[in-house]
């Protein structure tokens, strides 16, 4: 379907540059042979720890190319701009990414609400838009440049709803969600793998983007008795929403959706979120040197411990650079760089990444807990 679309559009950008009425972007090389890949990600705000781990999972990828001396010629040099996590923001910077003809592709956003609204601007660009981490399943299909490598939601929520409902012997949960299209997104595939397998949902709220007082949503969860766990869906807001919660007295089990393994959700909530559980596609494998060697280094660098999410900014990075290596002695260009995305089947930190039609991947998730003031896993890949 999205080779079918890809046609349908170059062949429209053909006619129109055939009757003079349209413009191929090429990114001229110019100067030293330089690829600029223009960045979004939110670097201030509720989301600035992923949009630092972007800024520093992608630079580390960059600086290793280039001293292994580039690709094909080519070495590559990062335009990082602050989406501050608001899709107006973000489409105003995709804007600018698309209009400026020596940006090759953008990486990011790193919410799904920011890339899909971002998706007609590079649809009309011809731009890619590779985002690390945006899940919603209907991104990647909304144009034949957009691709994400994160993993769905119709994949990652349902495997919650069946963990908590078949290994943790939860039987009721209270939900509380932000209120975007990936929150939306992610409730509504748990909500229907949970309706299928019995998983009872009494109390469901939500809040916008934002939120600082969430008393009166605990107020409503608490109100009933039979919930036994309460699940987050949020990335940033999360510390806020568990210390809120343990600020009110309440000693419920907590589960959240979003954040992954993220240091600064143990910082911040401290004692707070001991026994919390939380999904993920990866986890740093002790046991493997390059991977131990990766965290160390990115730890260096960023201050912090990373989650999934820098290092799947990290593998956009070689993907970009595997699509410039495919054009070989023929001129890079933008379009060659979405034509060859599609082909690319490699191996990268977070593990295979191969595109389905839509532009997206397929993930397997597992869970960890965080004990003791470290995430540890506690069930693999197999439900």
């Amino acid at each position: 379907m999205k080779r079918l679309v890809c046609m349908l559009v170059c062949g429209i950008l053909a006619a129109a540059l055939f009757a003079g009425g349209g413009r191929e972007a090429t990114g001229s090389s110019a100067g030293g042979k330089v690829l600029k890949l223009g960045v979004l990600a939110p670097l201030t705000g509720t989301n600035a720890e992923y949009g630092k781990g972007f800024q520093v999972g992608m630079q580390m990828g960059v600086d290793r190319l280039n001293a292994a001396g580039g690709v094909n010629g080519y070495t590559f040099e990062l335009v990082i701009r602050d989406s501050k996590g608001d899709a107006k923001e973000s489409s105003d910077l995709a804007r600018q990414f698309a209009d400026d003809q020596a940006i090759y592709a953008i990486l990011g956003d790193f919410t799904s609400g920011a890339c899909m609204a971002n998706a007609p601007i590079v649809d009309e660009g011809r731009i890619v838009q590779l985002s690390p981490t945006a899940s919603n399943p209907a991104y990647a299909s909304m144009s034949p440049y957009c691709f994400s490598i994160m993993g769905r939601q119709d994949s990652e929520a349902p495997f919650y709803a069946r963990y908590l409902y078949n290994k943790a012997g939860i039987k009721s949960v209270g939900i509380i969600y932000i209120n975007s299209d990936w929150g939306k997104s992610s409730f509504d595939n748990f909500s229907a793998e949970a309706n299928r397998i019995g998983l009872k949902m009494p109390v469901v709220v939500n809040y916008v983007q934002d939120e600082k007082d969430f008393s009166s949503l605990i107020t409503r969860l608490r109100s009933d008795r039979t919930i036994e766990m309460v699940l987050i869906m949020d990335q940033g807001a999360v510390p806020q929403v568990v210390n809120q919660i343990r600020g009110s007295g309440w000693d419920i089990p907590l589960a959240t959706l979003g954040p992954g393994t993220s240091q600064q959700l143990l910082d911040l909530a401290g004692r707070n979120a001991e026994k919390m559980l939380v999904s993920t596609p990866f986890f740093f494998d002790e046991g493997s040197t390059e991977q131990m060697n990766w965290k160390r280094e990115f730890v260096s660098k960023a201050g912090f411990e990373p989650t999934v999410h820098p290092v799947l900014a990290y593998d956009t990075i070689t993907l970009i650079a595997e699509a410039v290596k495919l054009c070989g002695s023929e001129k890079v260009t933008r379009k060659a760089i979405r034509d060859n995305l599609e082909k690319i089947s490699i191996v990268g930190v977070t593990g295979p990444i191969k595109f389905n039609p839509e532009g997206d991947v397929t993930r397997q998730y597992m869970m960890c807990q965080a004990q003791n003031g470290k995430w540890v896993i506690v069930s693999g890949f197999e439900i």
